[in-house]
C-alpha cells in the first residue's frame, strides 16, 4: 500500500459525498442522482464513475474484482485494479465468488452474485432519453412524470426499419414499474441477472457526474411489445470450446489457420473455473 495517498485515495469528505450520493440512488431505484465527480489518475471515458464508487466505498476487509468486457487481464480491468490495490492494500482476486466488490465495465459475471456483494458497473451515457431528448431539463421532466412513449417509440421504429428491436448493448429497462433506466453498455443476455439480483448493483458515470443503483431484489423489466418480446443474444446449440460451457455469453471468433468459427466464454474467470473443475473431476 502506497502511505503517500489517504486510503483508497480519496479525502475523507469526497468520499461522504459519493456515499451520500450513493445511499440517495439506493433509496430511490433507478434515479440518477448528481454527484461532484472527482478528478481521477485515469482519463474521462476510462471508468471513473465506478472507480469513485468503489473507492468511496472499499474498506480494509473487502476483497476486489474488476473485469472489462468479461476479461481480468485488460488494460483498463488491470491499471484499476493497480490503483485500489495500490492506495488500499486491499485483496484482489479473479474469483466472482471471492469477491466483495465487484467493477465491472460491460458485462454482469456468469456467476450467479450473492446478499453480501456489490456490482459496480461503469457507465458512459446515463441517460436512457438521450438518444431522443438532447435537453437535460426536458429528460429530468419525462422522468418526473412518467413520460416514456419517446423510448417505446425509439423500439418502435427499429422494429418498423429493421423488423425486430435493434439494441445490441444497453438495452432500457423499467425499475421497480417506475424509472426507466440505461442499464450501462452489457449485452442483452446480461439484462435479464438484473431482475431480482441478491447483490447491490451500482452505476457510476464519471464524465456524466450520475450515479444510480438497483437494491437487492428489485423488479427489473426490458422494454418490449406484447407482440414484440425482447430477447437476450441467443447461443442455442453453441457451446464454448475450451470448457464445454452452455447457457452463458460466448464470443464468437474465428481460427486463422482454418477459418472456421468457434465460440468461447466471454467471462474468462468463469471459463478458468470450470476447466480447473474439470480437471480435478478427471483426476479423481
Amino acid at each position: 500500500m502506497n502511505t503517500a495517498y489517504n486510503f483508497a485515495f480519496f479525502d475523507e469528505g469526497s468520499k461522504r459525498e459519493i456515499r451520500r450520493a450513493t445511499l440517495k440512488a439506493i433509496a430511490i431505484p433507478g434515479y440518477q442522482v448528481p454527484f461532484a465527480s472527482r478528478e481521477m489518475p485515469i482519463g474521462r471515458g476510462w471508468g471513473t464513475g465506478g472507480l469513485q464508487l468503489t473507492l468511496s466505498l472499499i474498506g480494509k476487509e473487502d476483497v476486489l474484482k474488476v473485469i472489462d468486457q468479461g476479461s481480468d487481464e485488460s488494460v483498463n480491468a488491470v491499471s484499476i485494479k493497480k490503483l485500489v490495490s495500490d492506495t488500499t492494500g486491499v485483496q484482489i482476486t479473479d474469483h466472482t465468488s471471492r469477491a466483495t466488490i465487484i467493477q465491472s465495465r460491460h458485462r454482469i459475471p456468469e456467476v450467479p452474485l450473492n446478499k453480501d456483494q456489490i456490482l459496480v458497473l461503469q457507465v458512459p451515457l446515463p441517460e436512457p432519453l438521450r438518444y431522443f431528448e438532447p435537453s437535460e431539463h426536458e429528460t429530468k421532466k419525462l422522468h418526473a412524470e412518467k413520460e416514456y412513449s419517446g423510448a417505446w417509440l425509439m423500439l418502435f421504429e427499429q422494429i418498423m426499419k429493421y423488423g425486430s428491436m435493434t439494441t445490441g448493448a444497453d438495452h432500457p429497462v423499467m425499475v421497480h414499474d417506475r424509472y426507466v433506466m440505461a442499464p450501462s453498455p452489457i449485452p442483452r443476455f446480461d439484462n435479464s441477472k438484473m431482475n431480482e439480483n441478491e447483490a447491490l448493483i451500482l452505476l457510476g458515470a464519471g464524465r456524466e457526474k450520475k450515479i444510480y443503483a438497483v437494491p437487492p431484489f428489485t423488479k427489473i423489466v426490458s422494454l418490449d411489445f406484447e407482440d414484440y418480446p425482447f430477447e437476450g443474444e441467443s447461443f442455442d446449440g453453441k457451446c464454448c470450446r475450451l470448457c464445454g460451457s452452455e447457457g452463458v455469453f460466448l464470443d464468437e471468433l474465428i481460427d486463422e489457420a482454418t477459418g472456421e468459427t468457434y465460440y468461447q466464454c466471454n467471462d474468462t474467470s468463469y471459463c478458468c473455473e470450470i476447466l480447473n473443475e474439470v480437471e480435478k473431476a478427471g483426476v479423481n
